[in-house]
């Protein structure tokens, strides 16, 4: 392996016939570009989708109250009711798994403005919560401080606003702490504002949302102690979708809805939409490796042809070097290392032109901007290992035809070959 002369016969026979060596080439490495290429697609848009994640507290499950079917208990069928405060309590008694339990209650967005200060005004999403629902959410505190429960239990009437309504109320550098709102005729003091986590934004409702103390947004807006939904999230050790039977049935008995009723409780199990998005990322890494190797597996069947035909043309030269007593196990050594010397450079020049095109492709991005489900196409290094392992396996099954094809010339007729 490391004799000179041996190095030297495998770049002349290579060299001998440029065209079809280059043309040989082209298939394995257009193989390796494809995978490569493939692969860091599939790793854009899962960066992309994973950053719209980034800051949900994925284990999570919402559930909100909609119109009975069946009677129950004499009460009638297409019943409205609410949520209640004891729920929660209930909840975290019956079901100690769950990590998080947070109360909401919202405005609906009315046709005129909800929200006044001074001479502008807007129409914004407005919720009473719980300081927890900072942990649910995919924000953070860009200026001041979020609710605590200090803010909850005096019912301070208190409120932090998103970065899109700073910009829609107050001039570039006012000072937005400590100023007042009125939120549907109810004044409110500013105490902090925040931003998503999410690198996308920009959109018309973007951190255009105020969130109040729940307690106050009860009493300012005569909510009395009924909850419009909850966001419950379970704990780290424990699936939110392998508990949302129990926490369904356990608010079902105490609003004396009919266990069966399929359709008074709605929910949304985010953690079962987050698995089947964490399915997706497997099936795309394995569609690129699928995808790609049929590709290198044409470029090997090219090479192992190649060297076949390469055999053939070498055929007295095989003879002549039996006849002489040189080793088969010689003989079948050098064409496995020219088919996987080629298989090799061919291999690491599509890995070459991978790597930069991925580089030029991320210059773009910055360039024009974040887009959407899109972020950071990129290959791992042991991507690249892998690719480097599939070459020279590739190698040697491109050669071993071959090399047996050579070892079994018998001298005599090699030398009668014309």
């Amino acid at each position: 392996m490391f004799s000179k002369d041996r190095w030297k016969e495998i770049l002349e026979v290579l060299s001998s016939n440029m065209l079809r060596t280059v043309a040989t080439a082209f298939g394995v490495g257009w193989g390796i570009f494809i995978l490569i290429i493939l692969l860091a697609a599939g790793k854009g848009l899962e960066n992309g989708i994973r950053q719209d994640f980034n800051g949900v507290a994925t284990n999570t499950m919402f559930m909100w109250t909609e119109t009975t079917t069946m009677a129950f208990e004499g009460l009638p069928e297409g019943r409205n009711f609410n949520f209640k405060l004891e729920d929660v309590d209930l909840l975290r008694r019956e079901v100690p798994e769950l990590r998080i339990i947070s109360p909401r209650n919202g405005l609906r967005n009315n046709e005129g403005d909800n929200t006044i200060r001074g001479t502008e005004s807007g129409n914004y999403r407005v919720f009473g919560d719980y300081p927890e629902i900072i942990q649910q959410n995919p924000m953070y505190v860009a200026q001041g401080r979020f609710l605590n429960y200090n803010d909850i239990e005096e019912k301070r009437k208190v409120a932090v606003i998103g970065d899109g309504i700073r910009e829609d109320l107050y001039e570039e550098d006012e000072e937005v702490l400590g100023t007042y709102l009125k939120i549907s005729g109810v004044n409110f003091m500013v105490v902090g504002t925040y931003k998503e986590k999410t690198s996308n934004g920009g959109g018309e409702n973007s951190e255009r949302q105020i969130y109040l103390p729940f307690t106050t947004f009860s009493q300012a807006f005569n909510r009395s102690d009924n909850v419009g939904w909850m966001a419950l999230t379970a704990e780290d050790g424990s699936s939110i979708s392998a508990l949302n039977e129990s926490i369904i049935q356990t608010v079902k008995q105490s609003r004396k809805v009919h266990p069966e009723d399929k359709r008074a409780i709605g929910f949304f199990d985010l953690y079962e939409q987050f698995n089947r998005v964490e399915s997706l990322f497997g099936a795309l890494s394995f569609i690129a490796y699928f995808v790609g190797i049929l590709v290198l597996i044409s470029g090997i069947i090219g090479v192992s042809n190649i060297m076949l035909i390469v055999i053939k043309e070498r055929t007295k030269e095989i003879g002549i070097r039996r006849a002489l007593g040189e080793n088969p196990w010689s003989i079948k050594l050098q064409i496995l290392m020219e088919s996987i010397f080629l298989t090799i450079i061919s291999g690491m020049v599509g890995i070459i032109f991978g790597a930069l095109s991925i580089y030029g492709i991320n210059t773009l991005l910055d360039n024009v901007g974040p887009v959407d489900m899109f972020l950071n196409p990129s290959v791992s290094l042991g991507v690249v290992l892998i690719a480097l392992l599939i070459l020279v396996i590739s190698g040697l099954l491109a050669g071993f035809i071959p090399a047996n094809s050579a070892i079994r010339v018998r001298p005599i007729e090699a030398l009668r070959t014309e």
